[in-house]
């Protein structure tokens, strides 16, 4: 087996998986410690090292609010299950490689992992994230760490003086560091450098989203998928919130959190506090900061890109839980409806029921759902297809086992990485079958831009077409797995002229 590799900064070990034919190698690190003076910087490379490092710990992960602190915070039932896990912004700069490899020369599929979590949570080695599934298919997954919250997004005056190219968007800045990185060595782990796919899930989908933006990005990567993270801004016309931030908004925010939060007077005298301190002070704070419209490496709203055709050539997946931003039972839908929409509710109400098809209030309330991410997402397919490009849509939506049932944003994660094992729900046979295929078809496509293929029993798996410009094609992962397509319905065709007008298109 492949337990030691060769990198640019020096010589890794890693250590047996739980299937002892894959190796791990843990916490290697692509970037410097981002600390002190390099603090609110791009990040630079590590110091290299002698002889052969040990990579059987994973690093520690970067400064956030401490995950698990609350036992009865939904996600803490799920995953983040550990409030002991190591946490520094010294040494977290790091990533983790789950190789079938016997051999450096194997050249095979790498798939890099962006993590959720707003921009201000969570970490690269999640108990959900386990690589060996994918190891198990032929494919290497690499996943990664990057600065959260006011370390990687942080908007200043003195930063924007300091280093007008790159001025903010510093997790972003690490992820690809990160993903230049792998494109550089991964071959020396049995890799394809140029067979690689980049995918995340809500604000690591978002994150995909901006890497697949940027022309500079070109031949980085060869393929994209993007989860739970939209398409275009109209599943809520009135209130349609930007992904990025606008610049000027941002720096003010910056400038007052270093100015009145922390009673700085310039960034030089905040990088000689205490991460940890700045960490406590910006949670009191209340503020919050995530990827920031620079100009420099987020050029538009993504939606935007969208419509303007302003995306690097790759192979796109992307999808969606069917409960994301489902109203709950007993909420009150008028008024959901009346906030979203204004003068336009009366209309859209009276569209959700003629889908429904009924007055049953549980029919409508789904109904309703609809108008999530699925549709923004499905009108994103329309505008890739228009463009000539290929995009695979799917919808996420098993019956989950628990008090809470339903598809909630996240759950897709056990299944697509095939950890149900480490779930608490309790997961049946179906469950275990779709999760197998819904595996399957993420490794598909990082080996051939196509999801489409075989089980395990070698028998195919249900059709999945990329969407075109008059055919909403939807792969449905629900309690069976099955794709279905169609014309863009009333609804459909409504959101999408709301989004136009709000664009001015």
């Amino acid at each position: 087996m492949l337990r030691v590799a060769k990198t640019e900064y020096g010589m890794v070990q890693g250590t047996p998986g739980a299937d002892a034919r894959n190796t791990i190698f843990k916490g290697i690190p692509f970037a410097a410690s981002a600390i002190g003076e390099r603090m609110w910087k791009p990040p630079v490379a590590p110091e290299p090292w002698e002889g052969i490092r040990v990579c059987n710990e994973f690093a520690p992960i970067t400064m956030q609010k401490v995950p698990g602190e609350n036992p009865d915070a939904f996600y803490s039932k799920e995953w983040h299950v550990d409030p002991e896990v190591p946490m520094s912004e010294d040494g977290s700069l790091a990533l983790n490689i789950y190789t079938p490899a016997k051999s450096a020369d194997e050249k095979l599929p790498v798939m890099i992992w962006i993590f959720g979590g707003g921009m201000r949570e969570g970490y690269s080695y999640e108990m959900e994230f386990d690589g060996e599934s994918f190891c198990r298919r032929g494919v290497i997954l690499v996943s990664i760490a990057y600065r959260l919250n006011v370390f990687g997004f942080l908007c200043h005056p003195d930063l924007t003086k300091e280093n007008p190219d790159a001025p903010t968007n510093f997790g972003l800045l690490d992820q690809r560091f990160a993903i230049e990185w792998v494109k550089r060595n991964i071959a020396n782990f049995g890799g394809d450098p140029e067979k690689i796919t980049i995918f995340g899930q809500s604000a690591g989908g978002g994150s995909t989203y901006f890497h697949i933006t940027n022309p500079a990005n070109q031949g980085l990567f060869q393929r994209a998928i993007a989860q739970s993270a939209g398409g275009l801004g109209i599943s809520k016309p009135k209130t349609w919130i930007p992904m990025a931030t606008e610049y000027d908004v941002a720096e003010e925010r910056g400038r007052h959190f270093i100015e009145d939060i922390l009673g700085c007077k310039s960034i030089d005298e905040a990088r000689k506090l205490d991460p940890k301190y700045i960490e406590e002070k910006f949670l009191e704070s209340g503020l919050t900061m995530a990827a920031v419209r620079d100009g420099k490496y987020i050029f538009k709203q993504t939606d935007m890109s969208i419509i303007d055709d302003d995306i690097i050539d790759i192979d796109f997946m992307y999808g969606n839980t069917d409960a994301e931003f489902m109203t709950k039972p007993g909420e009150d839908m008028e008024a959901w409806v009346k906030e979203n929409f204004g003068d336009d509710a009366d209309e859209y109400m009276e569209i959700c029921k003629r889908e429904a098809g009924s007055d049953d209030p549980e029919a409508l309330r789904k109904a309703l759902a609809v108008c999530g991410f699925e549709l923004a997402a499905k009108q994103a397919g329309r505008m890739y297809a228009k463009h000539g490009r290929k995009a695979y849509y799917y919808v996420f939506g098993p019956t989950i086992p628990g008090d809470d049932a339903g598809a909630f944003h996240s759950s897709d994660l056990w299944f697509e990485f095939e950890s149900l094992q480490k779930c608490w729900r309790p997961f049946d046979g179906h469950h275990y079958d779709l999760s197998r295929k819904m595996c399957n078809c993420w490794a598909n496509f990082a080996k051939t831009g196509d999801p489409n293929g075989l089980d395990a029993d070698g028998t195919p798996m249900p059709e999945w077409r990329p969407l075109t410009a008059e055919d909403q094609c939807v792969m449905y992962f629900k309690d069976e797995m099955y794709s279905e397509s169609g014309p863009f319905t009333e609804k459909s065709e409504f959101l999408v002229k709301k989004n136009l007008e709000t664009y001015g298109l």
